[in-house]
């Protein structure tokens, strides 16, 4: 018979990490299906951005390999299935928030029937589309940041200490939005001190240890 279990959206295998000859994750093995989350928990220096920055293709794995949907990882496939959030809120600081936003939907896509000014509202930013990014504060930026996740149609959330420089309606706000991207068959990976609570939606843990 044909095992027609689906594959997990993201799973990674023995995967690991070095910097300097020194080890900083790894080697680890986990999956995350569509409609879960998967909380990433470390203290500082644990090696949770670094994952986060190899599972999106921004560093190689010293060992190890990364599926998606049950296929290696290639470059073109993450591009099209992963959306990353950093510590950075990626805005240019001369261009208007609405700018931003026109110029990421044009470089990484839109999702349907979503649109910049309706993105900006849901993160509580309607009021400022024309404002210049430099202007905004960080907890400002991180919601402009927030609402180019929301229109991005890539399956795959991975959010960097999404909760940073947000007050409690911004922590809600996070997982309200998790929770509606659960909702639609997505997947989020979210790196956290453990400083909150997970968002309110089916969840794994995974725990990093210090490095060395």
């Amino acid at each position: 018979m044909t095992d027609s279990t689906p594959s997990p959206l993201l799973a990674a295998h023995g995967l690991a990490f070095a910097r300097n000859e020194e080890p900083v994750f790894g080697p680890l093995d986990f999956a995350v299906d569509a409609g879960e989350a998967l909380l990433v928990q470390g203290s500082n220096g644990s090696g949770k951005t670094t994952l986060l920055r190899v599972l999106a293709g921004l560093l190689r794995a010293d060992a190890g390999r990364i599926e998606i949907e049950g296929h290696r990882a290639a470059p073109s496939l993450r591009a099209h299935a992963i959306a990353y959030l950093g510590h950075l809120p990626a805005l240019k600081g001369e261009l208007s928030v609405l700018e931003n936003l026109d110029f990421l939907c044009g470089l990484h896509g839109r999702r349907p029937d979503q649109h910049p000014a309706d993105a900006l509202a849901i993160v509580g930013m309607a009021g400022y589309e024309d404002a210049p990014a430099r202007q905004l504060s960080a907890g400002q930026k991180k919601r402009v940041s927030l609402a180019r996740m929301w229109l991005a149609p890539a399956p795959l959330w991975l959010l960097d200490e999404p909760y940073a420089n947000l007050d409690l309606d911004g922590i809600n706000l996070v997982n309200r939005m998790i929770s509606a991207h659960l909702r639609e068959g997505g997947a989020a990976l979210v790196t956290t001190h453990g400083a909150y609570a997970a968002p309110p939606v089916r969840t794994r843990m995974l725990e990093l240890g210090v490095a060395g």
